[in-house]
């Protein structure tokens, strides 16, 4: 048995089994500790599909977290209100139905995607930066204007939404629903990153030019790259708002994709298992950090900077012993 495999068995079973030693040992708070590492670890994973397979440097992935988790936070005031978010073209009433809220906010963050990335395709390198950070500070300031859901004061929930036969208020049931779908959609950009749309990425990655020669249009595969990320850090903020219960537009700001990227780049760029591990140590470091000192990310700098001169291939390749996770 291999060490890349050990790794990730001893990891699956890490988070499995982890709200059970919680509840016996009766520390409940690591229950919501893990699952919120659970989520953010789902949108790391979505912007690695960008960073290590796409090589596209987005600076504007926290726009889609946030607009999931508005999606969710607005459908569920409009539900409470009993007044419908659209009344023309078409009724459009508001929910707290996880079946109907969470697809709406992994579309609705993808059709953004779409929209973006058609645009900042047309760029490439530090103009590509740019383009999407400029984005997504338009979108936060876009949020931060809506007065009717809560401005800079953001949005509250009365309470998660509905899952049917599942209890989403319950914080075990919660954590492994987050837990489910993080490896659902783990699964789905394994499978993608090994087939042809996953080889011509990567080989647009080294050489778009010469991927141009051999006759692909290499812009349509960015593109659907581009929307999947964005839709899957949609699914990201949709759970995030039903843990928090809580919505704000500090989660498009700019920072909150610099604290994505460097999840990525601590468990491992390309690696895909990589960024679940960087979202672990980054978020557990903030935790235990933050209770010393405001100012831990004084200390998260230097952490990175050891990362990055002495493990390369980030903490999972470092443990796995391999530089990619399929």
């Amino acid at each position: 048995m291999t060490r890349r495999l050990l790794t990730l068995l001893a990891g699956a079973l890490f988070f499995a089994l982890l709200p059970l030693f919680a509840t016996f040992f009766g520390e409940p708070y690591l229950i919501s500790l893990f699952t919120r590492i659970l989520i953010y670890a789902l949108a790391a994973v979505s912007l690695d599909l960008l960073l290590g397979y796409g090589g596209l440097i987005s600076l504007g992935h926290a726009a889609y977290l946030g607009i999931g988790a508005y999606v969710v936070g607005i459908l569920h005031q409009h539900q409470s209100e009993g007044m419908p978010l659209l009344s023309w073209p078409i009724l459009v009433q508001g929910s707290d139905n996880a079946l109907l809220v969470w697809p709406a906010a992994v579309l609705v963050a993808a059709f953004f995607a779409l929209a973006i990335g058609a645009l900042c395709l047309r760029t490439r390198g530090m103009h590509f930066i740019m383009i999407t950070l400029a984005f997504a500070q338009m979108l936060y300031f876009f949020f931060l204007s809506l007065e009717k859901y809560g401005g800079d004061d953001g949005l509250s929930l009365y309470a998660r939404n509905r899952l049917p036969g599942i209890d989403l208020g319950d914080s075990l049931h919660f954590y492994y629903v987050c837990l489910a779908l993080l490896a659902l959609f783990l699964l789905l950009a394994i499978r993608l990153s090994r087939s042809r749309f996953g080889l011509v990425l990567q080989g647009a990655r080294e050489n778009d030019r010469r991927a141009k020669m051999l006759g692909i249009n290499t812009y349509w595969y960015k593109l659907a790259c581009f929307v999947l990320a964005g839709g899957g850090a949609g699914l990201a903020g949709a759970l995030l708002a039903n843990q928090t219960e809580f919505v704000s537009p500090g989660l498009l700001h700019w920072t909150m994709s610099g604290e994505l990227m460097v999840m990525v780049l601590l468990g491992g760029l390309g690696s895909l298992y990589g960024p679940v591990a960087g979202a672990a140590v980054f978020l557990l470091l903030e935790e235990g950090l933050a209770m010393y000192t405001e100012h831990w990310m004084v200390y998260m700098g230097p952490i990175l900077v050891l990362v990055v001169i002495f493990a390369k291939r980030g903490l999972f390749g470092a443990i796995a012993g391999t530089a990619r996770a399929e």
